[in-house]
């Protein structure tokens, strides 16, 4: 399947950045996802600009809309997460999946390889599930999950059990080591075609805090003296000692220890300044590719990274042995 760029209409400059392929680029058309997903109606009222809208402070709220997105777009019938974990904007979580699929493309000479050949571990699946959600239903590519919170495990697990689109291509694993990454799920002569991850950003549970205060107050939604988690996110998900520098710098030490395990590992990179040292990881692990990959969304940019091992013999051999379409 060759990857093609449809033409577009102008968008909104909100979301214009977006990946060409990313179905959220348009506006919310609440309602149409209302009408899919009546549930999201009671949240939807006009905003100050006179636009129909919804309170995006309201935790229940984001999770309706979360909710009404995955079934318009991506035929999910059953979405849901347990009280307090991290309910995610699509939007940009879209973006990274069709970054990663323009990346696999370029490594097969412009053709995106077969969906069914193309295996990805996504570190720290969440609850919420939702980048294998994505990639399942926009590139049909079998993931395995990976988290260290069992209760996000199993929200996941039940997430691909209810959904006929995601049967049996999505296989959550608990990683038992709060402090490994890949060591523990790995198993033995396993590959991946990819590895993702959305790093916790912040480094400690302070820092967490005072950043959800911070957006909550841009949102003018101060509803006292504790902020309201719009978003929602365990500690897992929002922070480890040292932040996400030390996570990333952490994933390329793993993954140096099984250079030939995956064609592609890849992180979400939400500071440039986090760059430079894992540059300098990445070099010492020897890595013989790393690519850099910008990414945005209104004013918030962020990026991705990805490096590989292999060597040119051996990404040749990997498209001839994994992605060589059988029909």
């Amino acid at each position: 399947m060759k990857l093609s760029t449809p033409a577009i209409p102008p968008q909104p400059a909100e979301k214009d950045q977006l990946h060409p392929r990313n179905p959220h680029r348009a506006p919310y058309d609440f309602p149409q996802l209302s009408k899919s997903s009546p549930e999201l109606a009671a949240f939807v009222r006009p905003n100050k600009f006179g636009s129909l809208s919804i309170d995006f402070a309201d935790p229940a709220a984001v999770k309706a809309l979360n909710r009404a997105l995955l079934r318009q777009f991506y035929g999910i019938e059953y979405w849901d997460i347990p009280k307090g974990y991290l309910c995610p904007p699509i939007p940009g979580r879209a973006d990274y999946v069709h970054y990663l699929a323009d990346l696999l493309a370029e490594s097969n000479g412009g053709t995106l390889p077969p969906g069914q050949e193309v295996t990805v571990l996504d570190v720290g699946v969440g609850a919420n599930c939702i980048y294998p959600i994505i990639g399942r239903c926009a590139y049909g590519w079998h993931f395995v999950g990976s988290d260290i919170d069992g209760v996000a495990v199993r929200a996941a697990q039940q997430i691909e059990a209810a959904n006929p689109r995601l049967a049996g291509a999505i296989e959550c694993r608990l990683q038992p080591a709060r402090t490994r990454i890949f060591d523990g799920i790995f198993q033995a002569g396993e590959v991946f075609d990819l590895t993702m991850c959305n790093p916790p950003f912040h480094a400690s549970a302070a820092a967490a805090a005072a950043g959800s205060q911070r957006k909550t107050t841009s949102l003018g939604t101060v509803r006292g003296p504790r902020p309201t988690l719009n978003f929602g996110g365990q500690n897992a998900e929002l922070w480890c000692e040292g932040g996400e520098a030390a996570f990333i710098r952490k994933m390329v030490q793993e993954s140096g220890r099984r250079p030939r395990s995956c064609y592609w590992f890849t992180s979400l990179v939400s500071k440039k300044e986090t760059l430079p040292g894992v540059y300098r990881a990445l070099k010492t692990a020897g890595a013989t590719d790393v690519r850099t990959i910008d990414m945005a969304q209104g004013q918030k940019k962020s990026r991705l990274i990805a490096w590989s091992f292999l060597n040119t013999a051996q990404q040749e051999n990997w498209r001839k042995t994994r992605w060589a379409d059988p029909h």
